[in-house]
């Protein structure tokens, strides 16, 4: 496997159309250079890889005009069974009894959650062993409901509640990470050096919690516990990686089936297609985990009217949000990646003028230093995965926001962690472009 420092950036063109779920096209490029290069047996591979993925997208799309309703309206959770072998945390302590059930979900609604199972499932997912796939689904049905019913774009204050309870010498403050890509142990590393979310001391994550690294189950579902035992704490914004195409290539689906199975991850998808796209922290700062719309005259009202409950499309406001990048002259350009735009230090001005911001804060790509100010100190990148797929010597960051608004910066080496590689689930293609 092969990570450059660009993060995502500069992929080979033809298999980013596959991860993109544009296999018919991939398909025709392969076509052409298997008949220049009859005996080339890689591009012969990926041809026979795009056939199997333009049936196997044939197959789901049958499947899926037949399904009147998401999994997460149908699914029963209580009726999967605890096996006596389980050794994990329950949700009210102890196992749920049969005439208990009725009440079972009540307790994985938002706020309802009780905190000590938060911290008991971390320390269970330390010791690499998960969850009951019966708590789970109730998360991630919760979650589900939960996130259909807020906007594409959140509000977020600077919590103004007093003294941090955990530590009375913390001020009040937000703080924003990057893309953590299931590096479990270096995203408690955060909450060993920050502080467990609370409300008085509040994250925002800002996408690609998942694939490449292979802890990523524990990495979204320790995110959805916080969030799920207080709203308040924790908020979540979808990546490019919280999608379907990129997780059947970078290897989450091949995690969640390995470690739970195939409903579960239909219940991941259901989730992350309702995830915010971007917020507004202290009506000064927009954080979203791509970039900047290219096309003029985009406002905050367009973001929030953005539909959620799909997979992105290719173009447009969503696609930019998610998948854009600073260029440092004016203008845009075609990206490097393969979708979307590059956007210049005029366009930033321009988008924070109009909707009267003073920052940009965006992750998706990996720095040297974890962070990196661009744009004239208007654009900010940071990216909280430190050595990055275990090859590229990185720092990790993150970012506090006080009342002002004014960046300060945290950053931190990476930490050691189970002998389990990146990408160990990943399909055959994923080290192909990063």
């Amino acid at each position: 496997m092969i990570c450059t420092k660009t993060h995502a950036s500069q992929p080979h063109t033809t298999t980013i159309k596959i991860a993109l779920g544009r296999a018919k096209a991939a398909r025709k490029d392969f076509r052409a250079v298997c008949k220049l290069r009859p005996k080339d047996r890689d591009a012969r591979t990926r041809l026979s890889e795009c056939d199997k993925a333009v049936r196997e997208a044939a197959f789901a799309a049958a499947i899926l005009s037949e399904e009147a309703a998401p999994l997460s309206d149908t699914f029963k959770a209580e009726s999967i069974l605890i096996e006596k072998s389980y050794d994990g945390p329950h949700p009210n302590g102890s196992e749920i009894l049969s005439h208990e059930v009725d009440q079972e979900a009540a307790l994985f609604e938002p706020g309802k959650l009780p905190r000590e199972f938060v911290l008991a499932s971390i320390e269970h997912f330390k010791n690499q062993k998960v969850i009951h796939k019966r708590y789970v689904a109730h998360l991630l049905i919760s979650a589900k409901h939960m996130y259909e019913n807020m906007s594409s774009l959140q509000e977020i204050p600077i919590p103004s509640l007093g003294p941090n309870k955990d530590d009375p010498t913390v001020k009040p403050r937000l703080t924003v990470c990057g893309d953590t890509h299931g590096q479990y142990y270096d995203v408690l590393n955060i909450f060993e050096l920050n502080g467990y979310p609370s409300s008085n001391n509040p994250y925002l994550f800002n996408g690609d919690f998942v694939d490449r690294g292979s802890f990523s189950v524990e990495v979204i579902l320790t995110m959805l516990l916080f969030k799920l035992s207080d709203p308040t704490c924790i908020h979540l914004h979808r990546g490019n990686h919280e999608t379907k195409n990129m997780n059947k290539i970078y290897g989450f689906e091949g995690e969640v089936k390995a470690k739970y199975d195939d409903k579960i991850f239909d219940l991941f998808l259901e989730v992350f297609s309702h995830f915010p796209l971007a917020s507004v922290v202290g009506n000064k700062v927009f954080v979203t985990h791509g970039g900047l719309p290219t096309e003029p005259g985009v406002t905050l009202d367009d973001i929030k009217k953005i539909k959620r409950g799909c997979e992105p499309p290719n173009s447009g406001l969503m696609s930019d949000l998610l998948w854009a990048d600073p260029q440092p002259f004016p203008g845009k350009s075609p990206s490097k990646r393969g979708v979307g735009f590059s956007f210049g230090p005029d366009i930033t001005e321009s988008f924070l003028k109009l909707n009267d911001l003073q920052l940009l804060v965006r992750s998706h790509e990996v720095k040297d230093e974890g962070y990196l100010v661009e744009h004239g100190g208007k654009t900010i990148t940071v990216f909280s995965a430190p050595n990055y797929c275990d090859s590229m010597g990185n720092k990790g960051a993150f970012i506090h926001f006080e009342e002002s608004c004014e960046p300060k910066f945290t950053q931190y080496d990476a930490v050691p962690h189970p002998n389990v590689r990146p990408m160990a689930y990943a399909a055959g293609m994923g080290g192909l472009f990063m």
